[in-house]
C-alpha cells in the first residue's frame, strides 16, 4: 500500500493544475519537504485545503512526479491502471491488426494518463519501461493490469531510474511468460528489424521514427546515395537500401554499431558488402568527407540530445546549427537533409530557426518539404507540449 500525503500548491501554479498540466514540480509546492519516499501518493490542494489533483512522487529528468487524476475519490490501484491500459489498447487497435507492422508503442506515459511509464509491443512480447523509482513502486498493480488486458508471449522490463535517469542493469529484464529467442524479428511497414529485449537499455530500433523511415524509403531513396549519421543500428540505412538507394553510408562512434547494422541488413536480405558501415566520430567523418570531396544526395541527422567523445562534446541546444552546417557542405545541390531531434526543451519553430541560421551563415538557400512529429501510437497531451518531443524536417538544399 502506497503512503498518501497532502501537499499545498503555490497559489501562482494552481491554474496550471486546474487546466490539466500533468508534471509535478518541486518548485510548485509549498511544503515539498513533507514527502520522503518515491511512490508516495500526493494529494494536491490549494491554500484553503481544497482538493485540486492526485498524483505520485517519482524523480526523473522532467520533474518530481505526475498527476494521475483530478478526482479525489479515485484510488490508484489495479482497477485504475486497468482502465488506463484498456483505453490505450483501444486507441491503438488498428496497429494490432496490421500484419506489416508488429512493433509499436502501446502506452506512452502522460499521453495515456500515467507519466513515467511506457509499454511497447514487439510481435506478442511486451516491454514495460519504468522511468522513476516512484512509478516502479506501482509495479505489481501495473503488471496485473497489463496481464488482464492482453494476450502475451512474454513480458520484459527496463528500469531507467538511477541518479542520472540512466538504465539499471543490476536485475533481470525478464518478467513473465516465455523468454523467447533473440533476436526477435519484428516488422515495420514490411521491413524486418532484429530486436533484443534482454540486452541493455535499448532494443535495436527507435519506434518513434517509423513514419520518417517509411518516407525516406518511399519518396527519397531511389537512385540516391544516403549518409546516416549517429546511425545506431542503421535503421534509416536499411529503409533507404530497400527503397532503391544506390549506396548507404552509416556512421556511429559506438563499436557495436557495425555488427548491429550488419545484422539489420542481413535480416532484410541486403548485401552488406554493398554498404559502408563506419565506426567513427561523426564530426571527424564530416572533415574526412569535405577533404575527399564526398557528397551525398540524402543526409540523415538524428543525434542524441547530448553526446561526448574523446574530442567532441555535442549538445543539441548549443551545437545543432554547427551540425547542420557540416551536413550542408557535404550534401549535393538538390539533395535532402533529414534533420531530426528528440530534444524536448524547444519547439518546431525554434528548430526551424536553427535550420535558417545554418543556411544563412553558409550563404545557401533551402526549401522545407515535409515535417514530422510523433506518430499516432506515441500519444501526447495537449496540456503538455514538452511530451511531443520529436521534430523532423526534410530540407531540400536549393543552393
Amino acid at each position: 500500500m502506497n503512503n498518501t500525503i497532502d501537499l499545498t500548491i503555490k497559489s501562482q501554479y494552481i491554474k496550471n493544475y486546474l487546466n490539466g498540466y500533468p508534471l509535478i514540480s518541486k518548485d510548485f509546492i509549498v511544503d515539498w519537504s513533507k514527502v520522503k519516499a518515491e511512490g508516495t501518493i500526493v494529494n494536491l490542494h490549494d491554500e484553503r485545503k481544497k482538493f485540486i489533483a492526485k498524483g505520485y512522487y517519482g524523480i526523473q529528468n522532467k520533474g518530481y512526479g505526475w498527476v494521475l487524476t483530478s478526482k479525489k475519490e479515485v484510488n490508484i490501484d489495479v482497477a485504475y491502471f486497468t482502465d488506463k491500459i484498456k483505453a490505450a489498447i483501444k486507441y491503438r487497435k488498428d496497429f494490432y491488426s496490421d500484419q506489416n507492422t508488429t512493433a509499436f508503442r502501446v502506452f506512452n506515459g502522460e499521453g495515456d494518463g500515467v507519466g513515467g511509464l511506457t509499454i511497447d509491443y514487439f510481435d506478442g512480447f511486451y516491454l514495460v519501461t519504468w522511468y522513476s523509482l516512484g512509478i516502479y513502486a506501482f509495479k505489481e498493480d501495473i503488471l496485473a493490469a497489463l496481464k488482464s488486458q492482453v494476450v502475451y508471449k512474454g513480458i520484459y522490463q527496463k528500469k531507467r531510474f538511477d541518479a542520472k535517469g540512466q538504465y539499471l542493469d543490476d536485475a533481470d529484464d525478464f518478467v513473465c511468460g516465455s523468454r523467447g529467442e533473440f533476436p526477435l524479428i519484428v516488422k515495420e511497414n514490411g521491413v524486418n528489424f532484429a530486436i533484443y529485449l534482454d540486452d541493455g537499455p535499448m532494443v535495436g530500433v527507435f519506434l518513434d521514427q517509423r513514419d520518417v523511415r517509411k518516407t525516406i524509403r518511399d519518396t527519397y531513396a531511389k537512385g540516391k546515395t544516403l549518409l546516416n549519421t549517429f546511425s545506431y543500428t542503421g535503421a534509416f540505412s536499411v529503409f533507404a537500401a530497400l527503397g532503391g538507394a544506390t549506396k548507404t553510408t552509416s556512421v556511429d562512434l559506438a563499436k557495436r554499431s557495425r555488427s548491429k547494422t550488419q545484422e539489420q541488413f542481413t535480416v532484410n536480405d541486403i548485401n552488406v558488402d554493398g554498404q559502408d558501415i563506419i565506426v567513427e566520430d561523426v564530426f571527424n567523418y564530416f572533415k574526412y568527407a569535405v577533404k575527399k570531396e564526398i557528397l551525398f544526395d540524402v543526409v540523415v541527422l538524428d543525434p542524441p540530445s547530448f553526446a561526448r567523445s574523446k574530442k567532441h562534446t555535442f549538445s543539441v541546444a548549443k551545437d545543432y546549427v554547427k551540425l547542420l552546417k557540416e551536413a550542408i557542405q557535404i550534401t549535393n545541390k538538390g539533395g535532402v537533409i533529414v534533420a531530426s531531434t528528440n530534444y524536448a526543451n524547444f519547439n518546431m519553430l525554434k528548430f526551424k530557426e536553427f535550420i535558417d541560421k545554418a543556411f544563412k551563415e553558409l550563404g545557401g538557400k533551402y526549401k522545407i518539404e515535409q515535417t514530422f512529429s510523433l506518430p499516432k501510437d506515441f500519444k501526447v497531451m495537449d496540456k503538455f507540449k514538452e511530451g511531443d518531443y520529436l521534430k523532423v524536417v526534410f530540407i531540400r538544399k536549393v543552393l
